[in-house]
């Protein structure tokens, strides 16, 4: 793979160079047009290790090796200058036997760095005491990042998700979930796109995944770096940065045909535009797609009526001052119309159900964020600001509720109507950072953030004519933190970490739409402001037994702040929760073959979650005490060139360990011992990936893969404690073509199977009505993608 490419001369001279620490695709471009040289890599993998930065007057070689020095590369001439960036060759560790002179004996090379960059330092994979996958966004097909969110839940084995809607979903990771709803909970994922936390008590807006360089999920709480929010492990989604010397882009369209329903369409196009070169660029993205419906309406006697329409678009400008400065400035947007919600009824074929009216759904995203960096050698500040904003709205079937009697369930006869949430999030983010990254995971990191998030939930029932306001609620927390960690090698081969962070958090709540009186006649201090200190300490260690095999411990803490939830016309305060996980694992890789497992223990104290609060309004609550029990495995094999085959297990064992206690306005719920909500009892996934060279410059690649979703339940209590799960998804994934234009087929459910994601269409039905959510039937996509 060639990356670099200038004239070649018939001698070596010395040359004023300039590089900042990058990685080395990007590194090796730079060098290649200051030094006037050729170079190229042998495996593609390799562009994505982390480089030194060169700066003064050497010669092409001697910059090649002060670039690539303490990785696990070397350049190799194999011209005048032209240079191949290699492996390095692995060298014996030295036998230890009777004194004699000494002999020098090179230090042995670090293994093919793989960079988690999510732990904020740069720690390579190998070092990393913890969970951690990493899914290339190469391989991610087009098809793939049209699902968002979805294509990474069928990626990575501990990653599950609600399935309300496009849009209005929640994440969860390793067993740590909470409940089936959005509401005034805090979500139990950090979700991060680059450098910004993209939600906080809103739902996952499934950003579609074009044009992405990885997704990062580490699991297991990750309080030290990334706070409140985090309790079951971080998702970040990195996206290409601007290219400072090459003009180009693509552009992709596909149709789709599903079996009972409607066809649908995709398309998008992303330019790269240096503006000044190797200084400044601009980097744009547009999208957009209709997904066909394919739930019909009995009692409306309407086919496929849940068509769901989305698009978008972001621009990223990256701007390079000089002197090891980096700026980016990124913006982006997206909008997802929902026509109806995709729920049946379970008896029949599973595809259709008997609803008097509809309900849409829709989600607008925006984020604007400004990262500016700068490299001192190992050493680099970071600092960013983000603005994030969703508005979700949400209308669902339900029986018409006496208005005058709400300590009342509604009436048996009660004529139907429909109720309507409408969801305002704006979140201000912002941070400072300083780390150093050292050998073998050793470094430390210092930072300073500010968060504030902003919710405003409205509710109303009935049509325009004769609509009623309900009793609405605004939250708002305001943290202000420090934190840090120190990784050290107190003996070869081992690394320690510590860390701890502190938090102060606002909290402030408010009813909407109602009489302070009365909404404050249940809890009077709902509405006060108060606060809140948190400390969260961590500790890990990890063992480089073998050059190929790691084992790691981690001790690591989360939490949530509280806040304020609607209970019918009054407001009511729910109380922060916390986890603590003890976990540990060890992790296998050479060139054929990849392992890892882990084993965690969390105990989770005062969880909160979303229940239902008698007649259909979410409301949230703190149930009690918990404790998950979690074994995760995967591993890859590679046994001829080209073909990679994967296999992931993951069981959970999550209970509610000491109950509460919770008066609703006319009922007395005891929260029985159970497990916790949407949290399946074992998931799997099988893969396999083949390419193989057609010639003249053609391939073929081939990806597919079977995932088994155990049983869950959709939540706590009588009502809510319903199964789901317990089905198996299929995908397939073909390409044929060139660098530059490829013909793909996309199949989904390749078994049309139906199965139930999840138990819940209308909340204000359940009581009544065997509700599921069935697998999108078996659909079938063709797609041609072009490149310049």
């Amino acid at each position: 793979m060639l990356v670099a490419a200038a004239p070649a001369f018939g001698q070596e001279r010395a040359t004023e160079v300039n590089v900042p620490v990058a990685d080395a695709e990007a590194a090796v471009r730079l060098l290649g047009r200051q030094a006037r040289i050729s170079v190229g890599f042998r495996d593609p993998r390799l562009t994505r290790i982390r480089v030194n930065a060169v700066r003064g007057r050497y010669t092409p070689a001697q910059a090649l090796e002060r670039l690539l020095a303490g990785t696990s590369v070397r350049a190799v001439r194999v011209a005048p200058a032209s240079f191949v960036i290699d492996r390095a060759p692995p060298r014996s560790k030295p036998v230890i036997a009777a004194p004699r002179t000494p002999v020098p004996v090179a230090p042995e090379p670090a293994p093919e760095e793989i960079v988690v960059t999510a732990t904020k330092r740069d720690v390579p994979l190998v070092a990393y005491a913890g969970g951690a996958q990493i899914i290339d966004g190469e391989a991610l097909s087009l098809a793939e990042a049209a699902r968002g969110t979805g294509s990474i839940e069928t990626s990575a084995a501990s990653v599950t998700s609600t399935h309300l809607g496009t849009g209005r979903n929640k994440l969860f990771i390793r067993g740590i979930a909470d409940s089936s709803f959005v509401g005034p909970t805090q979500a139990t994922v950090g979700q991060y796109w680059g450098n910004s936390r993209i939600t906080y008590s809103a739902p996952d807006p499934s950003l579609r995944l074009y044009d992405v360089r990885s997704v990062e999920v580490l699991e297991g709480p990750q309080g030290t770096l990334y706070g409140a929010g985090s309790l079951g492990g971080v998702v970040r989604v990195v996206p290409n940065a601007p290219d400072l010397r090459t003009i180009g882009g693509a552009v992709w369209g596909g149709v789709q045909a599903t079996e009972h329903g409607d066809p649908g369409v995709d398309g998008g196009a992303v330019l790269n535009l240096p503006l000044v070169e190797d200084r400044l660029a601009l980097r744009v993205l547009a999208f957009g797609g209709i997904e066909g419906g394919y739930i019909d309406d009995r009692q409306r006697g309407l086919e496929d009526v849940n068509r769901v329409t989305s698009w978008g678009g972001r621009a990223a400008l990256r701007y390079l001052p000089g002197d090891d400065w980096t700026i980016d400035i990124t913006a982006l947007g997206q909008r997802i119309d929902g026509d109806d919600s995709q729920y049946a009824d379970r008896p029949g074929d599973r595809l259709s159900r008997a609803s008097a009216t509809a309900q849409p759904y829709r989600n607008d995203f925006w984020l604007g964020e400004a990262l500016f960096r700068k490299n001192w050698g190992s050493l680099e500040w970071t600092s960013s600001i983000g603005y994030a904003r969703q508005y979700v709205f949400e209308q669902f079937e339900g029986p018409r509720l006496d208005l005058a009697r709400l300590d009342q369930a509604p009436a048996v006869d009660a004529a139907p109507t429909v109720f309507t949430q409408r969801n305002n999030i704006d979140m201000i983010t912002a941070e400072t950072r300083l780390a150093r990254r050292g050998k073998d995971g050793a470094g430390w990191l210092v930072a300073a953030s500010l968060l504030h998030n902003r919710a405003r939930v409205r509710r109303s029932m009935g049509e325009s004519r004769d609509r009623a306001t309900l009793t609405g609620v605004r939250n708002q927390v305001d943290e202000v933190t420090l934190y840090g960690e120190y990784a050290m090698l107190p003996v070869q081969d081992v690394t320690v970490t510590l860390g701890g962070r502190i938090t102060r958090s606002r909290l402030a709540g408010q009813s909407e739409d109602v009489a302070p009186v009365i909404a404050l006649r249940m809890d009077p201090s709902a509405g006060d402001s108060r606060s809140e200190t948190r400390g969260l300490p961590s500790a890990s260690v990890s063992w480089r037994a073998r050059d190929q095999l790691t084992l790691f411990a981690r001790y690591q803490e989360g939490f949530r702040p509280g806040g304020i939830a609607v209970r019918q016309d009054f407001i009511q305060r729910f109380q922060g929760d916390r986890v603590a996980t003890l976990e540990g694992g060890a992790r296998f890789g050479s060139d054929r073959v990849d392992l890892s497992v882990t084993l965690s223990y969390t105990r989770w104290r005062n969880i909160q979650a979303d229940i239902v609060d008698g007649f259909g309004f979410p409301t949230t609550a703190n149930i009690g005490d918990g404790r998950v029990v979690s074994i995760g495995w995967s591993g890859r094999w590679r046994p001829t060139a080209g073909l990679e085959l994967d296999a992931a297990l993951y069981l959970n064992d999550s209970r509610i360990t000491d109950p509460a206690f919770m008066i609703l306005p006319y009922d007395t719920v005891a929260i029985d011992r159970g497990r916790l909500p949407n949290v399946a009892d074992r998931s799997s996934r099988l893969g396999a990936r083949y390419s193989r060279d057609l010639g003249f410059g053609h391939h073929l690649d081939v990806s597919g893969y079977a995932r088994y979703i155990g049983q869950s339940t959709l939540g706590i209590g009588s009502i809510l404690g319903r199964l789901q799960g317990n089905y198996v998804d299929t995908g397939l994934d073909m390409r044929v073509g060139n660098d530059r234009r490829g013909l793909s087929l996309t199949v989904t459910n390749l078994l049309d199977a139906r199965g139930n994601r999840f138990a819940l269409g209308s909340p204000f039905l359940i009581r009544d009505q065997d509700q599921i959510t069935p697998l999108k039937p078996r659909s079938i996509r063709i797609g041609l993608d072009l490149a310049f």
